[in-house]
């Protein structure tokens, strides 16, 4: 016996959930302002016309029969005799004077014929009243209709129109957009228009391009520095020994061999330098309480007997406060070594280094060469410096402020920095408060 196939459960098909596709005009949003903005145009129009025409008709009536109550042309209307029509005031079918004891003409002695005239005035007033009551609500409507359609035309163009000066600050920002690369990143918006949400998120944009250019700028003269920075060792170290070791004379060997250890420690700082930059530049995964003030006094103690500042007469002088800051100790350290090195590295003999250490700033000062306020910014790009390199024992690789800012900004800390009055250059670490 053929079995049949098992039959499962149907799939059921996947039904849009509520609230994720919202209704939109068709077009684009010139399309759509316009139909917007046109829209509530012709609404409000057609509101206002129907109000105009509901108030006309619940006044006309009245309006019309008091106008042709008053008009004594048409009580003749409403009179067999003529001569008791001249006779007829406004709203009363009494007679003029007449004598006593005597009845009006044209009535018998019950008033049946001043009744019956009186009715026949306001039958013909009625008539009146409601035929033009009629033909002024037909008139009022025509004439309604004609304008609400003419008022609506006029409101679609005049909505796209408007709508098109509203969005051309969006078309002039997205043709930038478009023209935009890395070869013409100096282009700006400029959008000259008042001040407004538009216009502001032109100058934003502005900004972004601002911050981009500066970054790709920076970006480019990391690589041509450090391209230089690795291959002047190598070319130091190829000509050493291409030359310094074509002669048999052993003293010429070890003055070569001293320097190619010396290029060699130099490179290795160098790559240790870019490691310690590309570290810091990536997010913390750790973070702990850190004493920035014993650090501080452990580093300044640390470099204050070192060989250099022996050697140099630098005095490093610290005054701190306690200061528990959250971050990482080992980049922490990095970053109080760097600048404390660089405050001993770039001074004069028997300077001074100071290092404070108080309310979550961390503050390094040194004397030295005079610092034009101008290239104090540069400073913190890699491989910057003050002069150019000359390859001295005791000049560094030119990432030592750019590590600073760099752990200054894993750190969410602000770096700031001034030229002293006398010269060298205050460093200032101000790091987030609890």
């Amino acid at each position: 016996m053929r079995r049949s196939a098992p039959v499962g459960p149907k799939r059921l098909p996947l039904l849009p959930l509520p609230g994720r596709a919202r209704p939109r005009l068709p077009g684009g949003e010139r399309g759509r302002l316009t139909m917007l903005y046109g829209g509530l145009l012709v609404l409000a129009g057609a509101m206002l016309i129907v109000l105009v025409n509901f108030l006309v008709r619940e006044g006309l009536y009245t309006s019309i029969s008091t106008a042709v109550a008053v008009e004594p042309r048409l009580a003749t209307l409403a009179t067999p005799d003529p001569a008791a029509a001249k006779t007829l005031t406004v709203g009363t079918a009494a007679p003029a004077s007449v004598p006593a004891g005597t009845d009006p003409p044209g009535t018998d002695p019950a008033g049946t014929a001043s009744a019956d005239g009186g009715q026949s005035h306001f039958q013909a007033v009625k008539v009146v009243t409601q035929a033009a009551e009629q033909a002024a609500q037909n008139q009022l409507l025509t004439v309604s209709l004609i304008a609400l359609g003419a008022f609506a035309v006029i409101s679609m163009a005049l909505a796209w129109w408007m709508s098109g000066r509203v969005l051309r600050p969006v078309a002039v920002i997205t043709n930038t957009a478009r023209r935009l690369s890395g070869e013409n990143l100096h282009e700006r918006i400029a959008l000259d228009a008042p001040p407004g949400e538009l216009k502001q998120l032109a100058d934003t944009f502005d900004a972004m391009l601002d911050r981009m250019e500066q970054l790709v700028g920076a970006q480019q003269r990391f690589a041509a520095n450090a391209a230089h920075e690795l291959r002047t060792p190598l070319a130091v170290q190829r000509a050493a020994a291409e030359i310094g070791l074509a002669t048999e004379d052993p003293a010429a060997v070890a003055r070569v061999r001293r320097k190619l250890i010396e290029v060699s420690e130099s490179s290795e700082r160098l790559i240790e330098g870019l490691l310690l930059l590309s570290v810091s530049d990536q997010r913390l995964d750790h973070r702990e309480p850190v004493a920035l003030d014993q650090l501080a006094r452990a580093v300044a103690a640390e470099c204050a007997a070192s060989q250099e500042a022996r050697a140099n007469g630098v005095t490093v002088r610290t005054d701190t406060a306690p200061v528990s800051v959250e971050g990482d100790p080992v980049l922490l350290a990095h970053l109080v070594r760097n600048l404390v090195g660089n405050a001993l590295r770039y001074n004069h003999d028997g300077g001074r280094v100071e290092v404070d250490v108080r309310d979550g700033v961390l503050e390094v000062a040194n004397t030295g060469p005079q610092v034009p306020a101008e290239t104090v910014p540069y400073l913190f790009e890699p491989f910057r410096r003050l002069q150019e390199r000359r390859h001295s024992p005791r000049e560094g690789a030119g990432l030592g402020l750019s590590i600073v800012a760099s752990i200054a900004r894993a750190h969410h800390a602000v770096v700031t920095a001034d030229p002293g009055s006398t010269g060298g250059l205050r460093v200032r670490v101000e790091f987030p408060t609890a």
